[in-house]
């Protein structure tokens, strides 16, 4: 049984990409709680994921420059790609998930 399948999270999570990059086109960036403090953080909705990703600083700033603005109603359209890595948290090395700039097509 995986557990995954059985507490499904709203959030993306680095094991939803299957070790892949995908690129994805920003919908909307909403404030909600997320955690169990539940903090209010911006998480990034897109028009061909169903879950959405808490942004933290790092992959904010990221998103601010690809979509050259740091106003995140602007956001919408800009194309980015996703893809996990590890991390050092608390720590531990943990798997997150990053921001690049889509690869130029050939």
């Amino acid at each position: 049984m995986n557990i995954n399948k059985v507490f499904p999270s709203r959030f993306l999570k680095a094991a939803d990409l299957k070790g892949r990059r995908v690129t994805v086109t920003i919908e909307r960036v909403v404030m909600e709680e997320v955690g169990r403090d539940r903090d209010e953080k911006p998480i990034c909705y897109f028009k061909e994921l169903a879950k959405g990703l808490p942004l933290n600083k790092i992959n904010t700033r990221t998103i601010a420059e690809i979509a050259d603005s740091e106003e995140t109603d602007e956001w919408p359209g800009t194309k980015i790609t996703l893809f996990s890595t590890k991390v050092d948290f608390g720590g531990e090395r943990v798997d997150a998930i990053r921001v690049e700039r889509p690869a130029e097509p050939d």
